[in-house]
């Protein structure tokens, strides 16, 4: 159980709170629930004064200089979630959905967004009822926050839309009445307290980082498996060389090949005193991504425990502070970055795997890695067309890593005249980790299908794998025969991805 206050969250707590691993409930603390109730009361004696407030009492964005009439102030967020109710593509899916709402949860609980606890409460009923609004993709251009998709968070509170449960949709009404839930009445500001923040790129920062995190670690596996294949050297990951070159996440990869390589019975009959670079160059390339991953935590984690809508409300001190804080560069700038250094990975693996199938490179290996007899090797190509479909994935996966950021559009009459692009930059990153995944998929099954040749062929003594290779490849024989007679591998591939995407191969043996 997570009691939500004010505290600082981390990724992994997103991360769990987005599978339904953890529980929520809102702190009943009295000192931080007078806290939350003073930004609402100071907001409503404004609204007494008649005082102007941006998106209270005027309209949004560049209409912030018409003023709305008393009377229609009620009316006001329900409009703003009606008028962005436009957004297209494939809906997020349902555990994207309980992310975001966790993320902007996790915002609005800092108690500057003059949010009434009742909303906060919802919004845990939400997660605990595992009803999640249908969000489409596509619409944000990550300033004024992720505008679009939030409305449809924020017209699932006011019982519109619809929502999923347990992999159906259904009305939000419909759903309402059957879990007695009562659709809220926003107060002034509620709607855009809701829509106007980062919460959707930052859930699919927490969700791309960890992914990244787990494909640092297996990379350094996959290179191991493929040194021992290619009886590679294996004193390129020497830890007195990374000493001379102390980039830190870089030195850690190496040591984690090292790690797997350090057995006197491998091979070391290489022809070549040094490496191909997509086997001697791994830690430089895999390391770059982990030298990142501190200061990507770093930034994502700063802006999951922000306030990020505008204006904010400063109770204590009286003030109503506009600004621009919905603004997402720090996360545009994590996603653009992160998917550049993925894309590389895949590229690395699609190296690798030249060298495996490619009899001019792969130290004795057969031909594409195919196990047939010598009477049938004429008529199999074992994994020659998988090596075509990494290569496509990795084109792919580069053409994509353009930053997006730079892609600033001026919009809403000039109002939003810089935007972060932040949104779509995290769902390119997203992409582009997907299609690594299938790469490394393709990658290990193929490492796996050359020391099986390998052992075959007498050339390689089990006993000779480290315990965290055997381990490895125990998890992939599981689900994976070596190819002797070709096959159509894809139900496989899919199912190693799927597993590579969940973090679901154990990476350390017992």
């Amino acid at each position: 159980m997570l009691t939500l206050s004010d505290q600082r969250l981390t990724i992994e707590a997103i991360e769990s709170l987005a599978s339904g691993e953890f529980h929520i409930q809102l702190d009943e603390n009295p000192a931080y629930r007078a806290r939350l109730q003073a930004g609402v009361d100071f907001l409503d004696s404004l609204l007494a004064q008649e005082g102007v407030i941006y998106g209270v009492t005027t309209g949004y964005g560049d209409s912030c200089v018409h003023a709305v009439p008393s009377e229609l102030v009620p009316q006001l967020p329900v409009n703003l979630s009606r008028f962005h109710g436009c957004g297209m593509g494939e809906a997020f899916s349902h555990r994207q959905a309980r992310a975001i709402v966790a993320v902007r949860l996790c915002s609005l609980a800092k108690g500057y967004s003059a949010v009434s606890i009742p909303l906060l409460s919802m919004l845990v009923n939400l997660l605990e009822a595992d009803l999640m609004p249908v969000i489409p993709q596509e619409g944000s251009v990550g300033a004024s926050g992720d505008l679009t998709p939030l409305s449809y968070l924020a017209a699932v509170l006011i019982g519109e839309r619809e929502v999923t449960h347990n992999g159906k949709r259904y009305a939000t009404a419909q759903a309402f009445r059957q879990f007695n839930l009562t659709p809220l009445k926003l107060r002034p500001k509620e709607g855009l307290a809701l829509m106007n923040g980062t919460a959707v790129m930052t859930a699919l920062a927490c969700e791309a980082f960890k992914r990244a995190q787990y494909l640092c670690l297996l990379g350094a596996k996959l290179t191991a498996m493929a040194v021992v294949a290619l009886k590679g050297n294996a004193f390129h990951f020497d830890q007195k060389l990374f000493a001379m070159k102390p980039h830190q996440g870089q030195a850690q990869i190496a040591a984690l090949i090292a790690k797997e390589l350090a057995q006197d019975e491998l091979p070391r009959n290489s022809s070549r005193l040094q490496n191909r670079y997509s086997i001697r160059c791994a830690p430089h390339i895999i390391g770059v991504l982990q030298d990142c991953l501190p200061w990507c935590r770093e930034f994502i984690e700063n802006e999951l425990n922000s306030a990020n809508d505008n204006p904010l409300i400063d109770a204590q001190g009286e003030h109503v502070l506009h600004g621009g804080h919905f603004y997402g560069g720090h996360i545009a700038c994590v996603m653009d970055t992160m998917k550049a250094q993925v894309a590389n990975l895949a590229d690395l693996f699609d190296r690798q795997m030249a060298l495996l199938t490619d009899p001019k490179f792969n130290n004795g290996l057969p031909r594409n890695l195919s196990a047939a007899s010598e009477e049938r090797a004429a008529i199999n190509h074992g994994f020659k067309a998988v090596h075509i479909a990494m290569s496509a994935w990795t084109a792919e996966a580069l053409k994509n890593s353009m930053p997006a950021s730079v892609f600033s559009r001026s919009t809403e009459c000039h109002n939003q005249d810089k935007v972060s692009m932040g949104t779509i930059a995290a769902r390119d990153c997203l992409r582009v980790l997907t299609l690594t995944e299938q790469v490394f998929a393709a990658h290990l099954l193929g490492v796996t299908q050359a020391i099986e040749c390998r052992l075959r062929a007498k050339e390689l003594e089990e006993d000779a794998l480290s315990p965290g290779l055997m381990h490895i490849r125990e998890q992939v024989l599981s689900v994976f025969d070596i190819v002797e007679e070709d096959r159509p591998l894809e139900p496989t591939l899919r199912e190693v991805s799927e597993k590579i995407r969940l973090q679901a191969w154990s990476l350390e043996h017992e």
